[in-house]
């Protein structure tokens, strides 16, 4: 688990910050170059009307809200709950803000 304490003036520079976090956090435990290079290259940003999806190989790692709705904030970072929507159950943190913990695998679940 790493924290990303650093805030961001951009959702770019938000989603950046927290994929080199989970890139870091992939490394910790991946001593195979050739699995860590495709994790590190593997990553997409593909934009929708309502957020930013994040995947990587086969699998979304995040959501990221693109705008303020009423229940999230823009920058917020949901789970997925499947490949196509996002859960909408609480923000895991937002990358505009900063101070938030994520892993490889992507947000950590809510406690």
């Amino acid at each position: 688990m790493i924290t990303v304490t650093d805030k961001s003036t951009t959702l770019l520079e938000g989603v950046g910050k927290m994929i080199d976090a989970m890139v870091l956090d992939y490394s910790k435990g991946n001593t195979n170059e050739r699995m860590f290079n495709e994790y590190k290259d593997g990553f997409k940003s593909i934009v929708g009307q309502k957020f930013i999806k994040i995947t990587n190989g086969n699998g979304v790692k995040a959501f990221i809200v693109k705008q303020d709705d009423g229940k999230f904030k823009m920058g917020d970072i949901l789970k997925p709950a499947s490949w196509r929507a996002p859960a909408k159950y609480s923000a895991r943190g937002n990358v505009l803000e900063g101070n938030y913990a994520i892993q490889w695998t992507g947000p950590l679940y809510l406690r």
